[in-house]
């Protein structure tokens, strides 16, 4: 039997007022795949990344996870079984790098929650002895985004969605923490949406990229497909602009 996809948006309309942030979106995302969703600011990515933990809510459309329909969903222990980073990481200020990494397991009351964040501190490349009592005010934003990462990964999802998780960083550590990542993911094997405005990134580590503007998705392509072969201008403009075409 067919595994049904991670991740699937069917017709998501979403608007902010007269603002039509999602226009009759359709995506799916399957098993182990990671897919980027890239395009303007505004064209809706972070809009649709967010509809599948529950943090938007579309007007009209379904989503699902592993197969389940959100709109049933207990939103709470969906984010929970989700793993998620956003830009500036999002750790807790009052909290030791430790006891960022051990939020989730200890949420989802997994009794070796402490072995799960020091193995996921290593697996991004911390040492748990080295930084597991510092606070992330005495991290570098690498550090710290390193962090964002070891606790979206600590419980062990299947399903990780990142919003610009690289994009608050020098260039030197943005390269580092892309290796990082690409080698993490296929240690873990798991499912990918990753929100970013550089096409260089999108192309360095997704199977699948969808190319966003004005809320709707242009194109869906691997990134062969997309060089070769664009489905709109817009998309041949947005590559050669990016200098990936």
């Amino acid at each position: 039997m067919t595994a049904p996809p991670a991740l699937e948006a069917r017709g998501l309309v979403k608007r902010y007022g007269h603002v039509m942030a999602l226009d009759d979106v359709s995506l799916s995302v399957q098993p182990g795949e990671i897919v980027a969703l890239v395009g303007e600011s505004g064209s809706g990515k972070t809009t649709l990344l967010r509809t599948f933990n529950g943090m938007v809510l579309p007007d009209d459309g379904s989503v699902f996870v592993d197969g389940e329909a959100l709109a049933a969903a207990d939103f709470v222990q969906l984010r929970r079984a989700l793993g998620y980073v956003q830009q500036e990481g999002g750790l807790l200020p009052h909290w030791t790098v430790l006891r960022n990494a051990e939020l989730v397991p200890r949420l989802r009351g997994q009794a070796d929650a402490d072995t799960r964040a020091h193995e996921a501190l290593e697996l991004v490349g911390l040492d748990p002895a080295t930084f597991g009592a510092r606070w992330p005010r005495e991290l570098s934003g690498g550090q710290r985004q390193r962090v964002a990462l070891a606790r979206a990964i600590a419980a062990r999802p299947r399903t990780i969605l990142l919003d610009e998780p690289f994009g608050a960083v020098d260039a030197i550590t943005r390269s580092e923490l892309q290796s990082a990542f690409g080698t993490l993911v296929a240690e873990l094997g798991v499912t990918v949406l990753l929100v970013t405005h550089d096409l260089r990134e999108a192309f360095r580590l997704s199977d699948r990229v969808a190319v966003m503007r004005e809320g709707r998705i242009e194109q869906v392509a691997d990134p062969h497909r997309l060089r070769t072969s664009p489905a709109t201008a817009y998309v041949g403009a947005l590559l050669a602009k990016a200098g990936v075409a």
